[in-house]
């Protein structure tokens, strides 16, 4: 059996800052985020120099916090995980240099997290958890895929958007209707008011086989209906209805011939869409044993890159010295860890 470990989790990949503490033995100890939405809000999406600077001002009064929090000796920490891609560039060097600067400065060992894995495996910090193998459906504002999971590290990619991901493409559709950002809970919370059988907007991709995804045409179509209407409140409305009907139509009739094809019968859905109440209920509906992380570990948080550090760590892997980060990472470039005898609750 390996050794109780206490992990420090770091994310900050895009534009949330978030850090978390896991036990091995008790579970998640705690956790704290900062949105830096209300920043970005004005430019309709995230400002990568302006996300950059804000890690830089907020990551270390966050750590405070969460120690405070949890009453927990910085000392007690055995092992830092940082997110070191896919994402921004700068903002993954800031969580980096300080997860590895932390890891150093505590005397103890750092590991290198992907983003993807961390939301892939964010249903395991629930008490109701998935067993292997099952679907995951990843739907984000950076990522639109869906993966086979066999283990950890033991990822097949079965299909994946050839554009725009989804949960960017709900950010494009939420400006040129006017809405605030970001824009999945603006389009999603005027769609609510919208009339279902006014428009009707395309299916990308779903006459043809495969499980690729394309939502840029769709973001398309959503401006040039919203251009031919009066651009009334309820004009508004039902375009966000039609747009929100037609991407969550797609991708549960992606999800529905993903299971078929590959005879899985357990579904992971992760990622900040994956909030999103419509999908979720479209989902349910396909016969499979669905799994969500809860709504605050939907969207990016340290808690899943905690949980997929200790793994990682159990498995034998460590960072080394060099302040590595990766923007581009295949998820299928993963491979799993050594096998170790660990139970993690």
């Amino acid at each position: 059996m390996a050794d109780a470990m206490i992990i420090l989790g770091l994310e900050t990949s895009c534009d949330e800052t978030g850090l978390a503490l896991f036990d091995s033995e008790s579970g998640l100890l705690g956790h704290v985020l900062y949105s830096q939405a209300a920043l970005h809000a004005d430019y309709g999406g995230v400002v990568p120099e302006l996300a950059s600077r804000d890690h830089i001002r907020k990551a270390l009064p966050l750590l405070e916090r969460l120690l405070a929090q949890t009453q927990l000796p910085r000392e007690k920490i055995d092992a830092v995980a940082y997110t070191s891609g896919p994402g921004l560039i700068g903002a993954l060097l800031v969580g980096a240099s300080l997860g590895r600067a932390l890891a150093m400065g505590l005397g103890v060992d750092a590991v290198a997290v992907h983003h993807m894995e961390g939301h892939l495996l964010a249903p395991m910090l629930e008490a109701e958890r998935p067993e292997f193998p099952f679907l995951a459906l990843l739907v984000s504002g950076g990522h639109t895929m869906l993966v086979e999971v066999h283990g950890i590290g033991r990822y097949r990619i079965l299909g994946e958007t050839l554009d725009d991901a989804v949960g960017e493409a709900f950010d494009k559709t939420a400006k040129l209707l006017g809405l605030g950002y970001p824009g999945g809970p603006e389009v999603a919370r005027m769609a609510a008011r919208g009339r279902a059988d006014r428009f009707a907007f395309p299916r990308p991709m779903l006459d043809r086989p495969g499980l690729d995804f394309s939502f840029s045409g769709l973001k398309t179509f959503a401006l040039n209906t919203y251009q031919k209407t009066a651009g009334t409140e309820q004009d508004k409305a039902d375009v966000a209805r039609a747009f929100e009907d037609a991407v969550v139509d797609t991708l549960a009739r992606k999800v529905a011939r993903a299971l078929q094809q590959s005879g899985l019968r357990r579904l992971v859905v992760a990622g900040g869409v994956g909030a999103n109440r419509s999908l979720r209920h479209r989902l349910c509906t396909l016969g499979a044993d669905a799994f969500y992380p809860r709504p605050e570990f939907c969207t990016d948080n340290g808690a899943m890159i905690a949980y997929a550090g200790l793994l990682r760590l159990q498995g034998g892997q460590k960072a080394g010295l060099a302040i590595n980060v990766r923007p581009r990472w295949p998820l299928d470039e993963l491979r799993p860890p050594a096998p170790v005898e660990a139970t993690v609750r």
